[in-house]
């Protein structure tokens, strides 16, 4: 049966509208000899005999369905023998005709050992576009043709498949269009049937994306038994692709960044960036992933030995799964390391009931948790390592691990927290069911007082260290050369304190200096001072240089076996001569996720900078909503019209959406209703031009009123959203009520 399906995928492939094509049975298509294609057109349609060698036709040669004496003698120039394994797709599209816009699916890449190499083509760059990541911008684009619903750009079921410089987007799927009729898909993907009433269904395990890792056809084998209604249904011989490479690409936008090099939104999204639904080995490296409605990187079925490393993934989650990058299914050996992870509406790392073990290290995770307000780092699982990493700017704890299903001996060492609404790490107990729990944490555990606590809460709920108390003195300066007294000269000097404190025995205890502190006595773990280990009492002591007067310190216990404890409430440093304390604060918010890469150039002389001229511009802070509503009225449109030109105008500008009510339900209600006012503010913008990593929402429901006043007026008065600007110097800011809504 698998037999007759390849063949009717084969004949569906190559049938061409003159009706000249043979068509050729998969199991007889002869397996090429290495070959180098050459795609010189940005056309894409039905298999023909012309002067046009499609990138769909070279697809199916490199897969062996189409064979070379079917071209037309202009495309078999195109086509050539070359040494070794691996065939090659390369591209020599006109300057002006570097988009191929995709009418259907293209076909899956059923060869081992085929690249799709968009360096080739001519014009592609030597310099990086940006700071962050050293690959140029791709010239040679995917899409579907606009108004065309096409589900992926390129399907892989093979191994050792290398897709490579591309730009690949819009690709996505509405299945609530109740008009459309499917027919059933010979490729098996999304098997799709048309029921009595002409409406289809389709399987939510196979989501749309730019690029789907899967393996060969159909998953499932339907010719074994009849699918459930999920389709999630995998055989031993559904065997995953190994080693595919996917480097270099940039996917979800255009090759083309706006003045303040951020990507340029297309007209439609694509619903996910790289979809690992079943592939074993896949490395995913140097890539700029940006604007998907759902995450820039999701797995399913298996994904182990996942290797995720150097990529800029910004502003995925728009209106969908909102983690910028989702792990689920198999995901054992695999690693997120060396990657900027920003302005994403959810999580940066997303872990959801994994099997296996994942390694998270050397990432900068910033101003993620745009829309939905959570951890950095969510964990589900066991012996998941998270070391190295920079968590900043979050609206929500840095990591989270969830007590169900059982997680124990995850480890999170050596990172760098700050700006954080939340602790660094929160180990969340069972009992604690509530979604804001289960996303945001549940605070500081108190100390575990019976066996069932290591039952029901992350980590077993190893103890934070403790403390013998919340002030430690200085034993005196440091000193050191002459040369490193003159640097020190003027400026405070590093002291010598020995720390001592109680943790669970057996535990490595990391000390950590900290930035900031909230009114619990909690901050961000900033820096990390070193280890030392308990006794078998569990006492730890350990002289720490390099502080200075006016520095708060925290500490993290490990457990070999049941992992990393909650952060430890502060401790401050003083001297004995009672001298001033060093101010702490939180590091500055710096929203721009990327900045533009400027060549090295030839010593100049610097000319004189230019006088700046003071800017005075207006810019409301508030707008108003009709009783019980969130939709945004024709009058409040004209005010968001106003604040989006204000903020197109200048780029710096960052702002927090305020969803606010009036008191007159209950807390949670207004709480919901206050959330979805801030939602409708920051979608408008965000059509207006706005780019997400730029708002972040959130709801105060009725408990900052304006007035206590309940009459009519101060009731429309509440019901607002409020624009908290950031670097809003030049700004006037002003207070409207031309859209008042007062109810009768």
């Amino acid at each position: 049966m698998r037999t007759l399906s390849a063949y009717l995928t084969a004949a569906a492939l190559l049938l061409a509208s003159t009706g000249t094509f043979v068509p050729v049975p998969l199991a007889q298509a002869q397996a090429p000899t290495a070959l180098r294609v050459i795609v010189n057109s940005h056309q894409d349609g039905a298999i023909a005999p012309d002067d046009q060698l499609t990138l769909r036709e070279a697809i199916l040669i490199v897969n062996g369905v189409l064979s070379v004496e079917q071209l037309s003698l202009t495309e078999q120039s195109q086509v050539m023998p070359i040494s070794g394994e691996v065939s090659r797709i390369e591209f020599n599209l006109p300057a002006e005709q570097t988009t191929i816009e995709l009418i259907s699916l293209l076909p899956d890449l059923i060869r081992d050992g085929i690249v799709i190499d968009g360096t080739t083509q001519p014009g592609y760059g030597r310099d990086p576009v940006i700071n962050e990541l050293p690959t140029p911008k791709p010239v040679v684009a995917i899409t579907p043709r606009p108004g065309v619903e096409v589900k992926r750009g390129l399907t892989i079921t093979a191994n050792n498949v290398t897709i490579r410089g591309l730009s690949l987007y819009g690709f996505t799927g509405d299945l609530s269009d109740p008009t459309r009729g499917e027919f059933f898909d010979l490729r098996g993907w999304e098997t799709r049937m048309l029921n009595p009433r002409g409406l289809h269904r389709a399987t939510a395990t196979v989501p749309p994306a730019d690029i789907f890792i899967a393996h060969k056809q159909p998953p499932p084998d339907i010719t074994k038994q009849q699918p459930p209604a999920n389709f999630a249904v995998y055989y031993p011989d559904d065997f995953p692709a190994r080693n595919v490479v996917i480097e270099d690409n940039w996917l979800g936008f255009p090759p083309v960044l706006d003045e303040n090099v951020r990507p340029v939104t297309p007209a439609t999204r694509s619903a996910f960036g790289v979809s690992v639904f079943n592939g074993t080995g896949t490395t995913i490296r140097r890539n700029w992933i940006a604007n998907h409605d759902g995450s820039g990187i999701i797995t399913a079925v298996n994904a182990e030995q996942l290797l995720v490393t150097e990529n800029v993934i910004t502003g995925n989650g728009v209106a969908g799964m909102p983690d910028a990058i989702r792990l689920e299914g198999k995901v054992n050996q695999a690693k997120i390391a060396g990657n900027l992870v920003c302005g994403n509406d959810g999580s940066g790392v997303y872990l959801f009931k994994p099997e296996g073990a994942v390694a998270i290290e050397n990432n900068l995770l910033t101003h993620n948790s745009r829309r939905l307000r959570r951890a950095a780092i969510y964990l589900m699982g066991s012996q998941h390592q998270v070391t190295g990493n920079q968590i900043r700017n979050q609206t929500g704890p840095g990591v989270v691990i969830m007590a169900s299903p059982r997680s124990v001996g995850n480890r999170i060492q050596n990172n760098q927290f700050s700006a954080l609404e939340g602790l660094s790490i929160d180990l969340v107990q069972l009992h604690q069911t509530q979604v804001y729990d289960y996303q945001r944490g549940d605070g500081p555990n108190p100390p575990r007082d019976s066996h069932n606590r290591r039952k029901d809460t992350a980590n077993a709920g190893v103890n934070a260290p403790r403390f013998v108390s919340r002030e430690f003195y200085a034993l005196g300066t440091q000193v050191g050369s002459a040369a490193n007294m003159a640097l020190l000269a003027g400026a405070e000097q590093a002291t010598a304190v020995e720390i001592f404190g109680t943790a669970d025995p057996g535990t490595e205890v990391e000390l950590y200096r900290t930035i900031g502190e909230d009114s619990s006595g909690y901050a961000p773990l900033a820096e990390s001072l070193g280890t030392v280990l308990t006794d078998a009492q569990g006492k730890f002591k350990r002289v720490v240089t390099g502080l200075r007067l006016g520095d708060r310190i925290s500490a993290t216990a490990t457990h070999p076996n049941d992992g990393t404890s909650e952060p430890a409430a502060t401790a401050v440093i003083r001297s004995l001569d009672a001298q001033p304390e060093r101010a702490t604060s939180p590091l500055a918010s710096v929203p721009r996720c990327v900045t533009a890469y400027v060549p090295p150039a030839p010593p100049a002389v610097e000319p004189e900078p230019p006088v700046e001229v003071p800017i005075r511009i207006q810019v409301p802070t508030r707008i108003h909503f009709a009783l019980d509503q969130s939709f945004i009225s024709p009058l409040t449109a004209r005010v968001l019209d106003r604040v989006a030109e204000v903020m197109l105008k200048n780029p710096a500008l960052v702002v927090d959406i305020e969803g606010h009510t009036d008191p007159r339900a209950s807390d949670a209600y207004n709480l919901e209703l206050g959330q979805r006012r801030a939602l409708s503010a920051r979608n408008y913008l965000i059509r207006k031009g706005i780019a997400p990593e730029r708002m972040t929402i959130r709801s105060l429901g009725e408990r900052q009123r304006l007035t206590q006043g309940s009459s009519r007026l101060d009731y429309a008065r509440d019901r607002r959203v409020e624009f908290r600007f950031r670097d809003a110097r030049g700004l006037e800011l002003i207070v409207q009520e031309e859209d008042l809504q007062i109810e009768r």
